[in-house]
């Protein structure tokens, strides 16, 4: 039978000593003195359990200790004398910690059985994370009807060369699916450039775009590749696309009919090879009948439409989601942080996530910071909690109501009220914004 790895953090190798009496047939445990060497003991042995040895509550810098405990996928035990456990500071933070602890001296039945219960756990726990490989696809999570639905399509998609267009609101994950279909195409070992049209000033985009030779025009000290001829046998990601200015969207269009470029102060055509993605928040369909989007840009634009789901419309897939966020991010999580609280999961499949799958990263990584609880709560989170017990709950259009009005008065506030200004950052028009102020009685 072959034997269990652990690891044995020992300074002055006294607990080595005792161990080595102890001989413990089933176990093979490789010694260290330092933090660094344990380090990288983990990242070559991958042992499941590990044992700190304590001689004071100042064995080991704190800060690189947790550091240690945090990283690395490994039940931890302390082994320690039973007085460091009645410190004020050093007791609580074994128990928030280690998996378990050991008070010398060592008891050659009880370690055993507790390094059995810590292998055990670890089992378990290297099981469900290599089960998450089939969460999902495409570097995407989730599981959903809507999500199984959106593979499909890039099962299609992958294969052709067509442009893109990805709808979807805002944090829902357009560039991951852009990316996506870049990384699993023929064209995954060339550039893929992207480029936010709502982000780069009107009178440079154009520059951005085909580029510019010197001298072109004041500033121009020298030639200048844009993004179409950096993209070269590859993808171009054209990200908020419907922000792109009306008197720019006809080169834009000139380019995909004819495949050429010319820099901005040149007259020579180049020919380029790019396939266009584009993404937008935004109803281009109703931005094309309002006069702010070409008619003939958005069908070439559309040629393959796909649309990400919001959060809301696929929850099912939150438990997946914070359980591969909570392990992405585990290196950064309070050490006593074990998950999240039943009332927390059952809080995020009702809470309607206007931020999308973007809100419920920044709400769960500042969770697992933040919080002081081994398990995550929905307050944790900044989310309403159920009432899990029957009592009266509010229905999932006052909840969304709640939000909306929220976010909507936190935008005009930021925004000093300009509603064109927040109209536009929250992906909606004036008219629909003013019915919303309207309805949710906001006072302006």
């Amino acid at each position: 039978m072959e034997k269990r790895k652990g690891v044995l953090l020992d300074r002055n190798g006294a607990v080595r000593t005792a161990l080595d009496d102890l001989d413990l047939p089933d176990w093979d445990f490789h010694v260290v003195s330092t933090i660094e060497e344990a380090n990288r003991a983990l990242g070559i042995r991958c042992p499941l359990v590990g044992l700190v040895a304590f001689t004071s509550p100042q064995s080991w810098s704190a800060r690189e200790l947790e550091s240690l405990l945090a990283r690395h996928d490994v039940e931890w035990i302390a082994i320690l004398g039973r007085e460091l456990l009645r410190n004020q500071t050093f007791g609580p933070m074994v128990l928030r910690s280690f998996h378990d602890f050991h008070t010398l001296p060592l008891d050659r039945d009880r370690l055993i059985m507790t390094l059995g219960h810590a292998h055990g756990k670890a089992l378990i726990c290297k099981s469900i994370v290599e089960q998450e490989d089939d969460i999902g696809r495409y570097g995407m999570t989730g599981r959903s009807p809507k999500m199984v639905q959106l593979y499909r399509q890039l099962d299609k998609i992958l294969t052709v060369n067509a442009p893109v267009l990805i709808g979807g609101e805002s944090g829902t994950g357009k560039e991951l699916v852009a990316r996506a279909i870049h990384h699993h195409s023929e064209r995954a070992n060339a550039p893929f450039i992207t480029m936010n049209c709502g982000a780069i000033a009107p009178n440079l985009i154009q520059s951005e775009l085909f580029g510019h030779e010197r001298g072109a025009f004041t500033g121009a000290n020298q030639r200048k590749i844009g993004n179409i001829e950096a993209a070269n046998q590859g993808v171009l990601f054209l990200d908020e696309i419907g922000d792109l200015p009306f008197d720019l969207q006809a080169n834009l269009l000139r380019f995909l009919q004819e495949k050429t470029i010319v820099r901005v102060g040149s007259t020579a055509r180049m020919r380029v090879d790019v396939r266009v993605i584009a993404a937008t928040h935004v109803d281009l369909g109703r931005a094309v009948a309002e006069g702010r989007f070409r008619e003939d840009l958005f069908y070439r634009l559309n040629v393959l439409h796909i649309k990400v789901p919001p959060l809301r419309e696929r929850a099912q897939d939150i438990a997946l989601l914070v359980t591969t966020i909570f392990n992405e991010n585990r290196h950064q999580k309070s050490p006593q942080v074990k998950g999240f609280s039943s009332e927390a999961l059952h809080a995020m499949c009702e809470y309607p996530w206007p931020g999308n799958v973007r809100e419920l990263i920044n709400r769960v990584q500042h969770a697992m910071i933040m919080t002081e609880s081994k398990l995550i709560s929905a307050a944790d989170l900044g989310i309403p909690s159920p009432d899990l017990e029957g009592g009266t709950n509010p229905t999932l259009n006052e909840v969304r109501s709640t939000v909306e009005k929220d976010v909507i008065v936190s935008s005009l506030n930021k925004y000093q009220n300009n509603v064109s200004e927040v109209a536009r950052q929250l992906g909606v028009s004036r008219v629909t914004l003013y019915r919303m102020i309207d309805r949710l009685k906001i006072i302006l």
